[in-house]
């Protein structure tokens, strides 16, 4: 498979907090595990700030921040049909997550159907660091393993960059984890980039987001009936709109409209098969 780069990794001199750091991740992942042959990548964006961490998928930011803009411009005035036909989204990791300094509290962001979601996360990394130390790219790293979500995870962490975060919801490390990978090597987490962001950049909690509907807020285990719901009837949320009076109209290319009851079958018969082959999730424990 040919290897993503984004430029080279230099060393810099790092404050305790090391804030408005830019930290880029190669996401390597296994959607489905009876193809294990078969691994896409994701570049990740790690941001650091004086408050906390966001993480985040650089092609889904950048393809959302496109279409919101798209959305407010045709949406102006007493205009609110707004037509993206042509548009094509971009990333496939579509979460956020957010960790807030110094009590490394974690939230995570997602979608189910039209529903947007709020997960606490509660559960710990309880960490084993090792003796055994190793150069990932230009950083000396020290070794470190963990079980969370379903998962055994080794970390290479360096304390030459003293932030005790990295990649996903991991931290709590004496230092930057440089990679990260589960015991079946079907998820890794690599650096690739480090820079300076703008320190006028300000931090802005993705809860703040402008949303059509409120964000729904709940801890992990609330979220997993949610997730487990979804997958067996993924136009539950649909329906559920559609009962409170919202209306939803489906068009095809050459803009007509098509009928609404049978394009909700078709992409709950496309969902369900697309489930059926991304069974190898990184939170494993979803699926138990």
């Amino acid at each position: 498979m040919k290897r993503i780069i984004i430029g080279v990794i230099s060393f810099f001199s790092f404050t305790a907090l090391a804030q408005n750091q830019r930290f880029t991740y190669e996401y390597k992942f296994v959607r489905d595990s009876t193809e294990k042959d078969k691994s896409e990548i994701e570049i990740m964006v790690s941001n650091v700030f004086s408050k906390g961490s966001q993480f985040y998928s650089k092609d889904v930011f950048e393809s959302d921040s496109i279409m919101d803009a798209e959305v407010k411009k045709q949406s102006r005035g007493d205009n609110f049909h707004v037509d993206l036909k042509g548009f094509k989204a971009k990333g496939k990791v579509r979460y956020q997550i957010e960790k807030s300094y110094p009590d490394y509290s974690v939230n995570f962001f997602t979608q189910l159907g039209s529903n947007d979601y709020m997960v606490q996360e509660g559960r710990n990394q309880n960490w084993k660091i090792l003796a055994e130390k190793d150069r990932v790219g230009e950083f000396s790293t020290q070794k470190a393993t963990c079980n969370f979500a379903g998962r055994i995870w080794t970390a290479w962490f360096t304390t030459d960059i003293p932030i005790q975060d990295g990649p996903h919801k991991f931290h709590g490390l004496p230092g930057l984890i440089v990679k990260l990978q589960d015991k079946t090597q079907s998820h890794t987490f690599e650096l690739k980039g480090v820079k300076s962001f703008n320190d006028h950049t300000e931090w802005k909690s993705f809860k703040d987001k402008e949303r059509y509907e409120p964000l729904i807020v709940m801890n992990e285990k609330k979220y997993k009936k949610a997730f487990i719901d979804d997958r067996k009837d993924p136009n539950k949320s649909m329906r559920t709109l559609l009962l409170g009076g919202g209306k939803v109209e489906f068009k095809d290319a050459a803009g007509n409209v098509q009928d609404t009851n049978k394009m909700m079958k078709d992409w709950e018969k496309r969902k369900i098969e697309a489930n059926k082959k991304n069974n190898n999730l990184l939170e494993l424990d979803l699926l138990k």
